[in-house]
């Protein structure tokens, strides 16, 4: 196989997935849902939408700070499920599972490796970002390296990505699952799912979203479980799937080849450096580039450990999290593997025209796996249930790129113009965005549908795989080598993403060949796994970045205070000297507006940061009902915020951006920590 899922980091969507016209095959066939099925799905609604209102009532919704960043509120546990759910979509379902069922075991990996990198998030990389007090990373790029062009190019590629990868190929394969088990419009499954979604990001910001997530993720974890242990039991547990896999031969094969074969190595997570479909150097060391862009540089991610209420609960929502993620080898890529060993006519056809038939893919049907093993094994309410897993999955994943997006937007790209918007502007254009956001994910829904999946997924695979190591390479300086400067940044990022586009054009071009067909790519293709061309791409951007940085100027030391792993905790003089002198010399007043937070980054350019409203004043105005909806829709109150006297200010921004721990969770968090790493290195030694 060429290509495994790592296109949106450890958890993504799945090699050459195919299921354009799977809602035409026989997958479900002579399977219908049941009253109790319907319940449990309209059950699942309700429950979701419940918790959203709940949050977005109790979320402090009318600042910056309170809606892309829950108000710096959140405890460890919603956070560790929101790192879980926010990455698990629909289309991590099926393309983990279609690729486990095709290749084996090795592709857990990808989840796997996530523990590592999710440590890292909350022992390296978040202390840095809480110190530096920011709630974007281009904006982190901005404060570290100063001028506007590097800001500019993050934020724009990253909203392009989500996008035209994670928004678009999470619908389409979340809409189709439920096209499959539902009989509903394709339209019409997404646009319900895609509203529901909107409304309570929109109305509850950050706090809704990662509420919403721990539910979600409790249903997906729980309806996931289930399923396995049916399979398990179909199959004669782990020695049955063993002994069942490897005779897993569909009945129809190519003469002359051996792609109907199972995989002899299906079962071992470390492969041959060279012949192997997922090298293990690649597994171990290209994947680790491709997962710190996913998980430590990914606004969609560490958003959600910004919103801690410190920094020891950032790091339990990062074990937490990492506990999490352990999982999805056992509820996805076995169930994927089980799925091939129970059906290898279908799930493991290799004739194209057969494929063709079966599921609308000339290149395999893998990717029905789930899907399949989902309507022919669930009883009766069961499958309801796992329907509602599939829609939490989606929901979930899309939940946390609108509101990541929104953020993105209102803070790095609308500022860019409006460098004096209110908070209350910003408010209404991050909201604003996510509607545009939904309008522009169903229009691109038939684009899906009418091009050829496989190659759809591919792209997007690929799109994603070759543009995230140079970002990697410029995060990893930035935070551990003072010496980088914004021109050696900016020509490393124009160097990777010139060397990554001509790769990713290369891909798109040549096709991987059928089972059969003669591969006539070009031999950086054919010879240098994209694992491998990860890591080459990282190492190459990082010279590229040293090299000119060290013909430049450096950065005065003063302007790296709490930028970077080394000057973290560097004392904030001038904020403290404000707290002293204004707490001898009174209250002063402040202009009538809500704070915000500003410090200068290198280039001396302000950025807002977190804001804080006191209590309302009384005297407001009564207003007509029609602008108290709106009002609440965008969580601005009618009555101005008391203003902050410069004390409380400055006293608000030294807690925003402390990163001192309790000595007890600190130890606590560590002592996890070290669990979790024994727990995983033990399962990659034990399946390797």
């Amino acid at each position: 196989m060429s290509k495994e899922p790592a296109a949106m980091g450890p958890g993504a969507s799945g090699d050459e997935i195919q299921i354009e016209a799977a809602a035409n095959s026989a997958l479900g066939s002579g399977v219908s849902l049941h009253a109790y099925d319907i319940v449990v799905v309209v059950i699942y609604f309700v429950c979701v939408i419940a918790v959203g209102i709940w949050s977005s009532i109790r979320a402090s919704r009318g600042t910056v700070g309170g809606y892309f960043l829950a108000g710096r509120s959140m405890s460890w546990w919603p956070i560790g499920a929101s790192l879980m759910s926010s990455n698990v979509g629909s289309g991590l379902f099926i393309g983990l599972a279609g690729t486990g069922a095709a290749g084996g075991l090795a592709v857990g990996g990808f989840e796997w490796n996530a523990t590592f990198l999710l440590l890292a998030l909350g022992w390296i990389f978040v202390p840095v970002y809480i110190a530096a007090g920011v709630v974007t990373m281009p904006q982190y790029l901005k404060k570290r390296f100063g001028g506007q062009r590097i800001q500019v190019y993050m934020s724009v590629l990253s909203l392009i990505l989500y996008i035209f990868t994670k928004i678009s190929t999470d619908i389409f394969s979340g809409a189709l699952f439920i096209q499959m088990a539902l009989g509903w419009n394709l339209y019409l499954s997404t646009v319900t799912l895609l509203v529901v979604t909107a409304v309570y990001t929109i109305t509850g910001g950050l706090t809704a979203v990662i509420y919403t997530d721990a539910l979600q993720t409790v249903i997906m974890v729980g309806g996931a479980l289930v399923l396995m242990f049916l399979g398990f039991q179909e199959v004669g547990w782990y020695p049955g799937l063993q002994q069942r896999y490897r005779q897993a031969i569909p009945n129809a094969t190519v003469p002359n080849t051996t792609c109907h074969l199972p995989r002899p190595d299906a079962f071992h997570m470390l492969r041959d450096p060279v012949s192997g479909d997922i090298p293990w150097p690649g597994l171990i060391f290209g994947l680790t580039v491709l997962a710190t862009w996913c998980w430590c540089t990914d606004q969609v991610i560490v958003q959600r450990s910004l919103s801690a209420k410190n920094l020891s609960h950032a790091k339990g929502g990062s074990v937490l999290g990492g506990y999490l993620k352990v999982l999805p080898m056992f509820f996805i890529v076995m169930p994927g593997m089980i799925s091939r060993a129970l059906y290898p006519d279908e799930v493991g056809c290799v004739d194209p025209d057969i494929c063709q038939r079966v599921c609308g893919a000339r290149v395999g049907c893998s990717n029905i796996a789930y899907p399949k093993l989902v309507m022919a094994l669930m009883p009766v309410g069961l499958r309801g249930l796992m329907i509602a897993v599939i829609m939490a999955a989606l929901m979930s994943s899309l939940t946390s790129i609108f509101n990541s997006s929104s953020t993105l937007f209102a803070i790095d790209v609308w500022q860019r113009f409006r460098s004096r918007a209110t908070e209350q502007e910003l408010m209404a254009v991050g909201r604003v965005f996510v509607v545009l956001l939904v309008v522009t994910s169903i229009l691109w829904i038939p684009i899906i549908q009418s091009s050829n999946s496989g190659q759809l997924f591919d792209y997007i695979q690929s799109v994603t795989s070759y543009l995230a190591p140079p970002i990697t390479a410029l995060f990893l300086l930035a935070i551990f080598c003072k010496r980088v400067t914004e021109p050696g940044a900016f020509w490393g990022l124009m160097v990777g993403l010139a060397v990554g586009l001509v790769r990713m054009i290369l891909e798109f071009s040549y096709p991987a060949p059928a089972c059969g067909e003669v591969d006539g790519r070009p031999a950086v293709l054919k010879d240098v796994h994209y694992l491998y061309f990860a890591l080459l791409l990282c190492g190459l951007t990082a010279i590229i970045i040293i090299t000119i940085s060290l013909c430049t100027s450096p950065i005065p030391e003063e302007k790296l205070s709490r930028l970077t792993w080394w000057t973290r905790s560097c004392p904030l003089p001038e904020l403290e000297q404000v707290c002293k002198s204004q707490s001898k010399n009174g209250r002063e007043n402040a202009p009538q507006m809500s704070v915000r937070s500003a410090r200068e980054g290198p280039a001396g350019g302000e950025v807002v940061e977190i804001s804080s409203q006191g209590p309302e004043q009384p005297a407001a105005p009564r207003r007509p009902w029609g602008q108290l909806l709106w009002g609440w829709l965008c969580g601005l109150s009618g009555a101005p915020g008391r203003a902050l006297s410069p004390a409380e200010q400055a006293a608000l921004e030294l807690k925003l951006t402390s990163i001192e721990e309790e000595p007890l969770w600190r130890s606590v968090c560590n002592v996890n920590a070290i669990l979790l790493l024994t727990i995983n290195i033990f399962l990659w030694g034990y399946f390797a």
